[in-house]
């Protein structure tokens, strides 16, 4: 007789790669109900689950994709997958998903040309960076020579320092 916990959590098979990351599910799981434990057979039954859905719905989409003639599933192909499957309210959740995506994508695309809406030729931009780097380069060298300046006035100090206490213990040596 077999272990019905076999059925529900297998082990490790070829196909493990093809799960949801553990660490991911059990931060939804955290986040969905922070106040309940859950069993570690629970977490994978739901891990297992999750990765069944998706494996549906992917192949579903899939074969929307293969009606269509096209060669790459994209958001459209899955909605409609949800449709076929009977996941009416899904839909309506994974297009409000979808609509939050693009319009994500839209700010990062007008952030990304906010270069090209400076109204600055790229030629200038570049002459601007290399005067920059210049006067940092000259900055640089003028703290760098300051510092061996202080450095070498140091330094002569202490050997005329050195200087006097030495003529002064000659002298102290001449005294005796």
């Amino acid at each position: 007789m077999s272990d019905p916990h076999d059925e529900l959590c297998p082990p490790n098979q070829e196909d493990d790669e093809l799960t949801l990351p553990r660490a991911s599910i059990n931060k939804i799981i955290k986040e969905l109900v922070p106040s309940i434990r859950v069993a570690n057979e629970s977490r994978e039954l739901i891990l297992n689950c999750c990765t069944e859905f998706i494996h549906l719905i992917s192949s579903e989409a899939n074969e929307v994709c293969n009606q269509r003639n096209k060669k790459t599933i994209n958001a459209e192909h899955v909605l409609e997958a949800l449709d076929r499957l009977g996941f009416k309210d899904y839909k309506q959740e994974a297009e409000a998903v979808l609509n939050d995506c693009k319009q994500v994508a839209a700010k990062r695309r007008r952030q990304s040309t906010r270069l090209e809406n400076l109204g600055i030729p790229e030629e200038e931009l570049l002459r601007q960076q290399q005067e920059l780097f210049a006067r940092a380069r000259e900055e640089q060298a003028a703290a760098e020579q300051q510092q061996w300046y202080s450095v070498q006035t140091a330094t002569l100090q202490n050997a005329e320092l050195f200087q006097k206490q030495m003529s002064q213990d000659e002298e102290d040596s001449d005294e005796y």
